[in-house]
């Protein structure tokens, strides 16, 4: 996998995680009861914008090892079955 395609690959991982993970942890302002006037009842309380990009990068970044990892070792079959072949060829026995 050459750097700009495991970048790519990261950069989508990452968008993906962040939506998965930016609703953990918040409080509404009906939870917390102070409803700021002219604000919906579910708009968050507090927000902390700089703790979801970190919490988000983390496990972005654990998912992409995981992909990375199932790719390199061809775990998912994207690699053609040729590449294996003089490996193969070796174990079997001498003909005759």
């Amino acid at each position: 996998m050459t750097i700009a395609l495991a970048l790519a690959l990261f950069f989508m991982i990452w968008w993906l995680v962040l939506f998965a993970v930016l609703p953990f942890g918040v409080v509404t302002q009906d939870e917390n009861a102070d409803v700021v006037p002219g604000t919906p009842g579910s708009a968050p309380a507090r927000f902390n914008l700089r703790k979801v990009f970190l919490i988000n990068t983390v496990v972005a970044t654990v998912v992409f090892a995981v992909v990375w990892t199932a790719l390199e070792n061809n775990w998912l079959g994207t690699k053609p079955p040729v590449e294996d072949a003089p490996a193969v060829l070796r174990m079997a026995p001498p003909p005759g």
